[in-house]
């Protein structure tokens, strides 16, 4: 899931940033380089809590 959100939101957000330009997808890569890590080490620490909690809100 963190692979897939990284891959889209960088997407989005270079395109807001830049446009369709020459080394979008340079530009592009090199953003997702950066956020799939920190996306993948924030989902393995957070998301145990944020399962927890939404189980409280479903019973």
């Amino acid at each position: 899931m963190s692979f897939l959100l990284s891959l889209l939101m960088t997407c989005w957000v270079t395109w807001i940033n830049l446009g369709w330009i020459e080394s979008f997808f340079t530009q592009w890569l090199h953003a997702f380089s950066l956020a799939w890590p920190v996306a993948g080490l924030i989902s393995f620490f957070i998301g145990p809590e944020i399962y927890k909690i939404s189980e409280k809100f479903s019973q």
